[in-house]
């Protein structure tokens, strides 16, 4: 998710945790020549399990490298970058990971992976899934191939698609790794080599990382020119495409095929119109059928450029939007006339790494601000800026225009500590329900909370109906993270009220992502549609796909799920028409 990857990774195993409970265990510093004995009762099956999670390893040292494809320097560079790769993960066998970079805590319960699943038919369908409901449901997800051998945060790994195909009320289930670039060749490799952006790059050994990533790509041991991201975040169809993407590189086209089952066609450039990476929510205009996108770099600048696709799949000219610092921008808004950048206060500062810290940072001196561009601009003097001091919204749900009060209105969850995600803080997070409203006359902003009583709930990962984006909305669907980061249901909020009404998973069972699908006919209400969550007993250890009517928050539809559907991201719906039409 996060594109220190115009820079990379590499590392020793980890053992893992085997229940819950261990989510907050921190690993001790242990000191030379002092031998602890204890009794340990081991699960040999659970961890045999545990192991199965993840593709072998060819071998438990650094990379085989092919001889007979290796010329006599290109032998004695592999040897040497591997000796050095062992000496870096010996010492690193002894220093303690932060909770944002210790593999034991980001994927372990239902966080872990899982393997492929070939498609499933004829799944057991609890209740009736409604007559309106035909194609598929993909949802994307972090789900790292190898064991990880150094630190690891949960957006590192590799994405993996999750799709249930429904036709006349029947449904079926696959999910496929997205063959990006980097799981090819480590695939092939045996073994991860290619940093991990945000759980690897910290410190002195981050560093030393890039520079062995950057050793083996100059010597021809790997390809670094291609590509290196994980494409794990989020899934738009466009264009006769279904496109897979997180900040880090090009999106990849995906196939679902007529079966149900999902194909990887490849890194798709727009046939050549895109050479820079894309964020991982583009916005999609209902109207236009224009597809809106921003791209963020952390190395060189511009470091923000803005563009968008015609509804055939042209791009524009690039607009570089100038910024003082390479900044963390996940999403952004649209309205019907406008485009909303986000710039806050989670920067990238790579030089933080030779001081042996992480290189996304809080930078408590800078004002956050919300940039306000006509999606026609072609220079960046037309934007207007204004200041919205301590914002931070890692997602935005929506973004409109009120003419009568000569406002912008934002509705996003403000997210405090703002680096939370990616940096160990002793403050409980909180993700609170905003609206922001830019006054665009007298360049101020105004946010407040939309919940009646400031009740404090956890809302993050979620929507609206999205065939009214950019316009303005009355009900959102999002995730309630409680507790943090679990999903135990999903709160459906009116925005004009601050009203919200919960849907409750109850027991063990947690999700993720509620997503809105509109009804059959586009409905003559908002809220005409249904919400897909995906829902994880974890009593009972099984994984199950709820469809819930929008309207009156019941179940329409239980989809029981034959393997496990571990916690992901974001998700699309792809009509029967469209599957038809994918190219």
């Amino acid at each position: 998710m996060v594109s220190l990857l115009t820079m990379p990774m590499s590392g020793a195993a980890k053992t893992w945790p085997q229940t819950q409970t261990d989510l907050g265990f921190r690993p001790i510093k242990r000191k030379p020549n002092v031998v602890i004995k204890c009794t340990v009762q081991i699960d040999v099956t659970d961890l045999t399990q545990k192991r199965q999670l993840f593709t072998p390893r060819t071998t438990a040292t650094p990379p085989q490298h092919n001889p007979l494809r290796l010329n006599i320097f290109q032998k004695a560079a592999a040897i040497a970058i591997d000796a050095a790769e062992r000496v870096l993960i010996s010492r690193e066998q002894d220093t303690p990971l932060p909770k944002t970079a210790d593999p034991r805590v980001q994927i372990a319960g239902n966080y872990s992976p899982v393997p492929e699943s070939p498609v499933r038919r004829n799944l057991t369908v609890e209740g009736t899934i409604p007559d309106c409901i035909d194609g598929a449901y993909v949802r994307n997800g972090a789900n790292p191939m190898f064991e990880p051998i150094a630190g690891h945060h949960l957006f590192d790994g590799d994405g993996m698609v999750h799709a249930v195909k429904i036709t006349n009320g029947s449904a079926s289930y696959a999910c496929r790794f997205t063959k990006t670039e980097r799981l090819v060749q480590e695939k092939r490799l045996g073994r991860p080599v290619f940093p991990k952006a945000i759980g690897e790059l910290h410190g002195h050994s981050g560093v030393a990382r890039l520079m062995l990533f950057y050793a083996r790509g100059l010597c021809g041991l790997i390809n670094n020119q291609n590509g290196v991201g994980v494409a794990n975040a989020g899934l738009v169809y466009f264009n006769n495409r279904l496109l897979a993407m997180s900040e880090d590189d090009l999106p990849y086209q995906l196939k679902i095929t007529q079966t149900g089952d999902l194909q990887t066609v490849g890194r798709y450039d727009f046939d050549g119109q895109l050479n820079s990476a894309m964020i991982a929510h583009p916005k999609l205009d209902p109207v236009t059928k224009e597809l809106h996108s921003l791209s963020y770099d952390v190395v060189k600048k511009p470091y923000l450029k803005y563009f968008r696709f015609s509804p055939d799949g042209v791009k524009s000219p690039e607009l570089e939007i100038p910024l003082e610092t390479p900044t963390m921008i996940h999403d952004f808004a649209i309205t019907e006339n406008y485009v909303v950048i986000p710039d806050q206060q989670v920067v990238f500062k790579l030089g933080e790494m030779i001081s042996g810290k992480s290189p996304v940072v809080f930078d408590g001196e800078k004002v956050s601000r919300l940039g306000i561009m006509h999606k026609d601009a072609t220079e960046a003097s037309e934007i207007i800026w204004v200041n919205s001091p301590e914002t931070f919204c890692f997602h935005l749900w929506n973004a409109w225009e009120s003419p009568e009060t000569e406002e912008i209105v934002v509705i996003g969850s403000c997210m405090t500590p703002a680096d939370s995600i990616f940096n160990e803080r002793d403050e409980s997070l909180r993700s609170v329900l905003s609206e922001i409203r830019i006054n665009l006359r007298t360049r101020e902003a105004t946010r407040r909370a939309l919940l009646v009583n400031n009740e404090d709930v956890n809302l993050e990962i979620g929507m609206v109906n999205r065939n009214r984006l950019g316009r303005k909305t009355r009900f959102a669907f999002l995730a309630i993270a409680d507790p943090w980061p679990k999903v135990s249901g999903f709160a459906k909020v009116d925005l004009s009220t601050g009203e919200m009404k919960k849907y409750i998973y109850g027991g063990e069972k947690y999700g993720g992502e509620p997503f809105f699908l509109p009804g059959g006919d586009g409905g003559e209400n908002e809220d005409d549609g249904y919400i897909f969550c995906h829902v994880h007993d974890e009593e009972k250890e099984t994984s199950e796909l709820q469809i819930i009517n929008a309207g009156s928050l019941e179940l329409e539809a239980t989809i029981k799920l034959p393997s496990r559907v571990p916690y992901g991201f974001h998700g699309t719906f792809v009509d029967s028409s469209e599957l038809v039409d994918q190219l």
